[in-house]
C-alpha cells in the first residue's frame, strides 16, 4: 500500500473499510452472497472470484453508497453467460494484470476505492471495460426499485407528461 494511501486513516474510515471489504463473500461453489445472506447470485460460466470482481467493478464505475449490493449483482448477472465466458475471462485477467502491475494480488485486494480507480482507469480504453460501463448504465439505472433513490417517479407521458406531474418539484439540483 502507497503511504500517499495511508494519509488520514480515522477510525470511522478504518472500520468503513472493513465493512467494505466484508461486503462480498464467497460461499459453497458457485455463489457470491453478501454476508448478511441478504442477497446472493449464483454463477454457473463464470467464476466466483470473476463475478465479484465484476461487482467491485460495477461499484467502482457507477459508486452510489445509498444504492445495494444487491442492484450491482442484477446489473453484472448477464456476463455469467456460455457467450460471455471467455471474453470475462479475459477482461478480468487483464484488470488483474493491471493490478499487479500496480503492486496488489489482484483488482479485488486494492482496498481503496482511489487504488481500485486507478487499475480502472488503466485499462478504460480496453473493449471489455467499455462494455461494462456501457451495460451498467441500463443494467444498473433501469432497475425500478432503484429510482425512488434518485428522486426519478418514471415515465410520465401515460399520466400527462411532466409538465403537470413533478417538473418542477426537484429539490436536490
Amino acid at each position: 500500500m502507497s503511504e500517499l494511501s495511508k494519509q488520514g486513516l480515522t477510525r470511522r474510515a478504518l472500520l468503513s473499510r472493513a465493512v467494505a471489504a466484508g461486503t462480498l463473500a464467497v460461499i459453497g461453489t458457485g455463489f457470491v452472497a453478501a454476508p448478511d445472506a441478504a442477497w446472493a447470485v449464483e454463477v454457473t460460466h463464470v467464476s466466483e472470484h470473476e463475478m465479484a470482481t465484476l461487482l467491485q467493478m460495477a461499484r467502482d464505475i457507477y459508486p452510489h453508497d445509498r444504492v445495494g449490493d444487491r442492484f450491482y449483482a442484477i446489473a453484472v448477472k448477464g456476463y455469467d453467460s456460455a457467450e460471455q465466458k471467455a471474453v470475462v475471462a479475459e477482461g478480468i485477467a487483464a484488470i488483474d494484470k493491471a493490478a499487479k502491475d500496480a503492486g496488489f494480488e489482484d483488482y479485488l485486494s486494492a482496498g481503496w476505492e482511489a487504488e481500485r480507480v486507478a487499475i480502472l482507469r488503466a485499462v478504460e480504453e480496453s473493449k471489455f471495460f467499455q462494455t461494462v460501463r456501457g451495460g451498467l448504465v441500463t443494467g444498473l439505472y433501469n432497475q425500478k426499485e432503484i429510482w425512488p433513490i434518485f428522486g426519478y417517479e418514471g415515465e410520465s407521458f401515460s399520466q400527462g407528461g411532466y409538465i403537470n406531474r413533478g417538473f418542477d418539484d426537484i429539490d436536490w439540483l
